[in-house]
């Protein structure tokens, strides 16, 4: 195992009722910005929970937070920080309005002329933030329990991420209960990102790291055993508080504790979202089986080791096809077609985007430009 240094300041609220939990913790004496997405929340009964949670705060809200949030989006909302004072944002939503959050709340005291810098440099010049506490309406990102944030921009249809240890939120609501009445799309689209999060920090090769591997599978296996119950049975409570609590546990750092991460599933998937729109978890469950399949030889003893201890299979190739196969149960597509998207056209794009940006990335950074282009060629 290598060395590390383990860092994660946010404080979980899990369980019924946590909501209720906020008004001691949100500040009352300064302007706080509620950010959230599309209207869900005013639906399930989420959003008149915060509000009857912070009667005596002095509260702004800015709504319209898109999935993938945009840039454009987000400095409509910093202007709306700096016009009111806000020195506290609470975002009430899934992943993509906390990511949003937590970009508003780095660029509301980042020094430098473009707040896209924050993302074309991967955070390394974020040097504070505004503090950020989190309502989930939607387990899947891990964005709750993590510093990490992903934001598109229209205008280049670029899609970049920044990781700063000021971005963590300070604390975390998780409510099963409010996850309810997602969408079957969202709850499928969710359990797709959990998994893969996992894979991309266990999926490389042996470390003798043997108790990371054994948790990372603990999560793969709760996935697998929750994601038919949830599916089912939207309002199971403990299918749902197991599927929302190892979504946080896939990407709150711990289980990359030592260890040597892919990423290069993610990186590719952010591309065809930034070219073509398709969700996030959408555009994972189409490249994993790819890059594995790409980098076979290379990640065989892991292959087989994942095979064995989570669907009882030896053999890597049948592994491979195996995890594609859950993915389709849960009403996944994994192919480029599925989607109307002409997989030449994919690996010209990215794999010219991975080369104007001389990206690599893989546990051994050997997913260049050409690998990119090679792995879409062959998710036709």
């Amino acid at each position: 195992m290598e060395r590390f240094t383990y860092r994660n300041p946010t404080e979980i609220l899990f369980g019924k009722g946590m909501i209720a939990e906020i008004s001691s913790r949100v500040p009352a004496d300064r302007p706080i910005l509620l950010v959230w997405g599309g209207g869900s929340i005013k639906k399930n009964g989420v959003y008149d929970q915060v509000k009857a949670a912070l009667t005596r705060h002095q509260l702004v809200e800015f709504s319209g937070v898109e999935p993938n949030p945009s840039h454009e989006t987000c400095m409509k909302a910093l202007a709306v920080v700096k016009d009111k004072g806000v020195k506290f944002l609470l975002a009430v939503g899934g992943g993509s309005v906390l990511d949003a959050a937590k970009y508003i709340a780095a660029a509301a005291v980042f020094s430098g002329a473009d707040p896209w810098e924050i993302l074309r440099r991967n955070g390394s010049n974020v040097t504070g933030a505004l503090p950020v506490g989190a309502v989930l309406t939607l387990p899947a990102t891990g964005s709750e329990s993590n510093g990490n944030a992903v934001i598109s921009r229209k205008s280049t249809s670029e899609k970049l991420h920044f990781a700063s240890n000021h971005a963590y939120p300070v604390f975390s609501v998780l409510d099963p209960e409010a996850t309810f009445s997602l969408p079957a799309k969202q709850v499928r689209n969710g359990l797709v990102d959990a998994f893969v999060h996992v894979c991309e920090q266990y999926m490389t090769v042996p470390t003798d790291a043997l108790l990371q591997d054994r948790l990372a599978e603990s999560v793969l296996q709760t996935l697998v055993e929750v994601a038919p119950l949830t599916l089912e049975n939207p309002r199971d409570y403990p299918s749902r508080a197991d599927f929302m609590w190892s979504a946080t546990i896939a990407l709150n750092n711990l289980l990359s504790c030592g260890v040597p991460g892919d990423w290069a599933t993610h990186m590719i998937g952010h591309e065809l979202t930034a070219f073509y729109g398709i969700d996030h978890a959408e555009s994972l469950a189409v490249v994993m089986p790819g890059v594995w399949a790409h980098k076979l030889a290379a990640k065989s003893a892991k292959l087989s080791q994942y095979g064995r201890r989570i669907w009882n299979l030896g053999d890597p190739k049948a592994a491979i096809d195996r995890t594609e196969a859950f993915f389709h149960s849960l009403n996944m597509p994994t192919r480029l077609k599925d989607f109307g998207i002409d997989a030449e056209d994919a690996a010209r794009k990215v794999g010219e985007r991975f080369a104007s940006r001389r990206s690599a990335f893989g546990e051994q950074g050997d997913i260049t430009g050409e690998a990119a282009a090679h792995i879409l060629r062959a998710r036709a």
